[in-house]
């Protein structure tokens, strides 16, 4: 099995009845205290169960499958969550009593009925820090980028540590 990723604001997710193949931003409407990924912890909401309603973008995946429109084409996609499912059950936001979203959860719309929004991408991004720095090995850090002088910053960085303690 692999790793699962939590959800955050700026996921894109998907229709499986969506005539071309669409993705429309997930945006947390349902709290506004709990961050995730980034490393000030200040701009990723952390997606839950709770995120029903109109809570994307642009609220649209194009035209919709389950719509035809008696002349050979399909009325637009008006997307609205109704539940969510696949979420992870062991933890809460105390804020929105919400589950938190993962990565193969799935949303339920009236129209295309249950599970037929999935996620497409977690909206999670890697973001370098001085910790993971600190943790990194010198010489795997060079044969990724020989460019830089992993060694030396890390001296630097402990210097500026040690001056700020003083």
């Amino acid at each position: 099995m692999s790793a699962k990723h939590v959800i955050v604001e700026g996921a894109t997710v998907k229709c499986k009845f969506s005539v071309e193949p669409k993705t429309d931003k997930l945006k947390v409407l349902s709290q506004n205290m709990r961050y995730a990924n980034d490393k000030s912890a200040e701009k990723k909401l952390i997606a839950t169960d709770k995120e029903i309603g109109q809570t994307l973008e642009k609220n649209t995946f194009g035209k919709c499958k389950m719509q035809p429109n008696g002349s050979g084409d399909f009325l637009p996609c008006m997307v609205i969550i109704s539940k969510w499912s696949g979420f992870y059950e062991k933890a809460t936001i105390e804020q929105n009593k919400g589950k938190l979203l993962l990565d193969d959860s799935k949303a339920t719309c009236p129209i295309g009925g249950p599970d037929c929004i999935s996620v497409d991408k977690h909206g999670q991004k890697a973001e370098a820090s001085q910790q993971q720095n600190r943790k990194s090995d010198d010489a795997t850090m060079e044969a990724v980028n020989p460019a830089s002088d992993n060694k030396t910053f890390k001296e630097d960085d402990e210097q500026e540590n040690q001056t700020l303690a003083e």
